[in-house]
């Protein structure tokens, strides 16, 4: 069929043309709006300027094939092959591209928004400033594709393959790229934005001046990367992989990165006001000077003199770790969540959850916070749903009474002010304590489930890693020897009895003075 047979047939009202082959055919300009194309050869044809909107274009071939400035919104190109093709200013908006073969192919300014790419083939395609608003790129294929200054707001990326791709200056913001291949990718001055980036394997990208404000970087693997004045100001950094990666001048300011991985990284310059600088890892880091200011306007400079990361930054998170010599149940699981949540309602500190680890013999509850200074205020209410809650309490409140007694002398001025820190605290928690005793609400769990009766022990460790023994009741350990009994005579005694034995005032101030000093 010729060009002049089609458009007749087409203007006469007909719209069904499978398997059509016009390749080479000057199609320039045309109106094939609507028209059943599927498995069609257009391959080398000009359809510059052509009006294909709505048509079937199925599993088509297109190779390289001028499509310059043709529409094609909502025509649907599953499987098609558009290989080296000339889309430049096309209009594919709302088309259907899924499983297109688009290897090399210009779409220079195309319009993609809200077009289905899902599984199609852009390696080494040429987007460069293409609008693809809200597109469906999960596992596509884009590996070495040129998307400089590309409009990708909202689009789906989920799973599709960008290694080594050139996204500088590109927009992502709001961009679903979870599980998605970044390594090498070019990212500079890239806008990112509230994008989800959590797990994405960025290894070695060039992420420079790049804007990842409030992105999702959890998990993340930027080992290498180079993040040199990216803006990360309130980013989600929770335990990713930043092993040598280049940060230095980065903005980092309310980022949450506790549990990175910050191995042999470059930090110089960062500004990292209300960032916590504990539970890092830091060894071999390489920073001379932090910016504290609020706004990074180097206005409260903090010099790091040699070895001075380590006094700076540490990897242990300040920990309350409650030992229940028991396995947990399902029972007991419920309960001690219902309990902590009351808790939580006149202690609002408590509200982060502890991570617990269960045996076969033993539950442990962590508690972890980013001051040294909340321990002994943590760990008095952290004990209350357990039958030792009364004499843990006391013993605490006796290494407090301790430390203050014999402060003076012992102690510098930043120590002291930590031991000041941490009876204030402890007095808040004491008296929120009485308030829930007396709290209707306050579900009595610890009489009517037998885990709460089980012998404990608690262990306060500090942001060096030192750790300081609270309690350790006398049965713990040795239930299986003899049962426990808690209403036992001779056990109560036992509970009475037991004193800080272990506990000298010098093991007391040695834990004192590991408090990471945050105050610089």
């Amino acid at each position: 069929m010729t060009v002049e047979e089609l458009l007749k047939k087409y203007a006469a009202g007909e719209r069904n043309f499978p398997g059509i082959n016009l390749t080479e055919a000057n199609l320039s300009g045309v109106n094939l709006s609507g028209a059943n194309l599927k498995g069609a050869n257009l391959s080398v044809a000009n359809l510059s300027g052509a009006n294909l909107s709505q048509t079937d274009l199925t599993g088509a071939k297109l190779n390289i094939a001028r499509l310059s400035g043709a529409h094609l919104g909502g025509a649907n190109l599953t499987d098609a092959d558009l290989n080296v093709a000339y889309l430049v200013r096309v209009d594919l908006k709302k088309a259907i591209l899924t499983g297109a073969k688009l290897i090399r192919a210009e779409l220079i300014r195309a319009e993609l928004s809200g077009a289905n790419l899902s599984g199609a083939n852009l390696s080494g395609a040429t987007l460069t400033e293409a609008t693809l608003r809200a597109a469906n790129l999960t596992q596509a294929n884009l590996r070495g594709a040129h998307l400089s200054g590309a409009y990708l707001t909202e689009a789906n990326l989920e799973q599709a393959n960008l290694q080594g791709a050139d996204l500088s200056r590109a927009d992502l913001s709001g961009a679903d790229l979870r599980g998605t291949e970044l390594r090498q990718a070019n990212l500079t001055q890239a806008i990112l934005s509230g994008a989800d980036l959590s797990g994405v394997n960025l290894r070695w990208a060039i992420l420079s001046g790049c804007n990842l404000r409030w992105a999702d970087l959890s998990e993340a693997k930027l080992s290498g990367a180079d993040l040199s004045r990216a803006d990360l100001c309130h980013a989600n950094l929770l335990n990713a992989s930043l092993v040598h990666a280049d940060l230095s001048n980065a903005y980092l300011i309310r980022a949450d990165w506790v549990g990175a991985d910050l191995t042999g990284a470059t930090l110089t310059g960062a500004k990292l006001h209300a960032v916590s600088r504990l539970g890092i890892k830091t060894e071999g880091m390489t920073c001379k000077w932090v910016d504290l200011s609020p706004n990074g306007d180097h206005s409260q400079i903090y010099w790091l003199n040699s070895g001075g990361t380590q006094e700076f930054f540490h990897e242990t998170l300040p920990t309350v770790r409650i030992v229940i010599d028991a396995p947990l149940d399902q029972g007991a699981h419920f309960a001690l969540a219902a309990t902590y949540y009351q808790i939580t309602q006149q202690y609002p500190s408590l509200s982060q959850p502890p991570t617990i680890e269960v045996s076969s013999r033993r539950t442990v509850l962590a508690f972890k916070m980013n001051s040294d200074d909340k321990l002994f205020a943590t760990a008095y209410v952290a004990i209350i749903p357990f039958n030792d809650a009364a004499t843990t309490q006391k013993n605490l409140i006796a290494l407090m009474k301790m430390i203050q007694s014999h402060d003076a002398g012992n102690l510098n001025v930043k120590e002291s002010k930590h031991v000041q820190q941490c009876s204030k605290a402890l007095n808040q928690a004491i008296s929120k304590v009485d308030q829930i005793k007396i709290s209707n609400s306050f579900p009595k769990i610890g009489e009517s489930i037998n885990f709460f009766q089980i012998p404990t022990q608690m262990i306060l460790i500090n942001s060096r890693d030192q750790r300081l023994s609270v309690y350790h009741h006398p049965a713990f350990g040795k239930r299986l020897i003899k049962k426990y009994d808690p209403t036992n005579s001779t056990a109560g005694k036992l509970v009475e009895n037991t004193k800080l034995t272990q506990t000298t005032l010098s093991n007391v101030l040695d834990f004192i003075k590991g408090f990471h000093n945050l105050d610089v």
